[in-house]
Parts: structure tokens; sequence; C-alpha cells
């Protein structure tokens, strides 16, 4: 079948999972972009550098390699180092305010693809029935029937189902894919928080 057959026979159902699989799609572009673009700094180097500049007493220098290093436990160390005259308590809440911001960011849309996985099954099935409904009607209404007339029917109201799974399949792994980046994202900014702490304390002997 054509693609404009396949629309067709499925009907509105096969657009609105249309719509869902060029949004899905989009978003997995885009973050996958973004994870890339905020990961190519290396954890334990960068607290290593930052760890030597505060050793030296060069806090400007250390702010400056978190900006340079643009990656999300790089902000958060930046929130520390900011606060590093500060009270060892003032730093945390400073840190943890920066992970719950750049957490949010992480997980931005994510929650969309997610649902997409969820719903697109669904969203099949239900024009799979609707198909299936149709095509008893058209055969009580013409009068004719036969098991070739509803195999046809059948055949063609399944389209949907299938359409739902090629639009789910793709979701659900990209959002698994999501959270688990999205883990070792936070582990890391978890990690350089506590590092900072240390490094702040060793600053203030």
């Amino acid at each position: 079948m054509t693609l404009s057959q396949l629309i067709l026979a499925g009907g509105f159902t096969i657009i609105i999972l249309a719509g869902c699989s060029i949004l899905s799609i989009a978003i997995i572009i885009e973050r996958c972009a973004y994870y890339g673009g905020r990961s190519r700094v290396k954890r334990e180097k960068f607290m290593k550098d930052v760890g030597k500049a505060v050793k030296d007493d060069d806090i400007d220098h250390a702010l400056t390699l978190c900006r340079k290093a643009n990656t999300p436990f790089a902000d958060v160390v930046s929130a520390g180092l900011s606060f590093a005259r500060h009270t060892e308590k003032e730093v945390s809440n400073n840190m943890e305010r920066a992970i719950v911001i750049e957490t949010n960011l992480l997980e931005k849309y994510t929650t969309i693809v997610g649902t997409i996985g969820s719903i697109a099954v669904y969203i099949g099935l239900f024009g799979t029935v609707l198909g299936i409904i149709k095509a008893f009607s058209d055969i009580s209404t013409s009068g004719a029937g036969g098991i070739s007339v509803v195999i046809d029917g059948i055949a063609e109201s399944l389209i949907c189902t299938a359409a739902g799974l090629c639009v789910a399949v793709p979701a659900v792994v990209a959002y698994n894919y999501f959270i688990k980046r999205i883990d070792n994202f936070i582990t890391d900014m978890e990690l350089c928080a506590s590092e900072t702490i240390d490094i702040v304390k060793v600053k203030t002997r």
C-alpha cells in the first residue's frame, strides 16, 4: 500500500499518530544534541583543575573553568565557588538550588516523549477498533459478506495498531535512554557538589 492508501485506511488516527511521531522525533533530536553538548568534559579532570585553582587562591580562574566547561556539574561547582567566602551551609544550599535548576533543564520535554510512548499503542488500538466497527457496519449495510470481505476490513484497520507500535517503540527506548543520561548527570552533580564543599573547607582553614 502507498502512503496515501495507508492514511486513508487508517483514517484520522493515522494523522494523530503521525503528529505524535513528528513531535517525538523532534524532541529526541533536540535532547540528544543538548545532552551531547553538555557532556564533553570529564568530571575527574575538571575537578582536579578546579581544586588546583582554588588551592592557588585563584577563584576567578576556577569560575572561568566552570564557564568554559558548559556542563551541569560545572554550573553546580560555579554556584558553590561563587559563595566560597560564605559559610559551608550557604555554599551547600546554593549548590542544591543549582542542582534542582539543572535537573529541570535536563528533564525538559522528556515527559512528552514518555507520554507518547505510553499512549501511542492505545491510540493505534482505538483506530483499529473503529476500523473493525466500520468494516462490520459496511458489511451489514451492503448485505455482502464472506470471509474475504471481513479479512480485508480487519487488515486495513490493523494498520492503526502497526502505526501505534512504530511510534511507541522508539519513544519508549528514547525515554529510557534519557532517564539514564539524566541519572548520570545528577550523579556527577552530586559528586561535584560534595567535592566542592571539601575544596572550600580546605581553602577556608
